[in-house]
């Protein structure tokens, strides 16, 4: 997976800075293209920082899940395998 150069709540912060100014401006001023800031934006615009923490952990939450249901899949079907077998 690809590293991010910036933190959720990094960019959480951008965002806010960029409503007291222009995205052009606040975009030179951290470094970044001002379509970063626009799907930015898009994706984050009515989030504060304790709603990006806490989607991340939903996330998180998930894919754990995720690999559980998928382990529990893979166990029934190996019982069912050997259910199927005449001994």
């Amino acid at each position: 997976m690809k590293k991010k150069r910036f933190t959720e709540e990094q960019i959480v912060c951008f965002l806010r800075d960029a409503e007291t100014s222009t995205i052009n401006k606040a975009a030179r001023q951290h470094g970044v293209s001002e379509q970063s800031f626009y799907r930015w934006k898009r994706q984050f615009s009515q989030m504060e920082v304790t709603d990006v923490r806490e989607l991340r952990q939903i996330r998180q939450e998930n894919v754990r899940l995720k690999k559980v249901l998928a382990e529990r899949d893979l166990e029934v079907e190996v019982m069912k395998e050997l259910q199927a077998k005449k001994w």
